[in-house]
């Protein structure tokens, strides 16, 4: 029998999602931590938002936080879809000639 660990988050009794790893529960956790203090911050904005565009729009935010403390900062976060891409190797780059055995 093999023994599973396993990571659960949990919010207000409700099971949230179960990680295999402490780190990505822990990262995870953060994440709906800094989205709930969000939620605070977006109710009290002057624009009309319903409870639930201000819930998901919260969680976006926390999602995308490096993007959005980039764009704070005033620096043009970066765009994953243009990174550069390695550029594809020759296919002879890898190749190693074989001398025949001598007999």
């Amino acid at each position: 029998m093999a023994v599973v660990v396993k990571y659960v988050v949990e919010r207000d009794g409700v099971e949230r999602m179960t990680f295999t790893s402490k780190k990505e529960a822990d990262a995870y956790d953060k994440m709906l931590d800094i989205a709930e203090n969000l939620e605070g911050l977006l109710a009290n904005a002057d624009v009309p938002l319903s409870e639930q565009q201000v819930e998901g729009l919260a969680l976006q935010i926390a999602k995308q936080k490096e993007d959005f403390m980039q764009v704070l900062k005033g620096v043009k976060p970066s765009d994953k879809k243009a990174e550069k891409k390695p550029k594809a190797q020759d296919s002879n780059d890898k190749v190693t000639e074989l001398k025949a055995k001598e007999a």
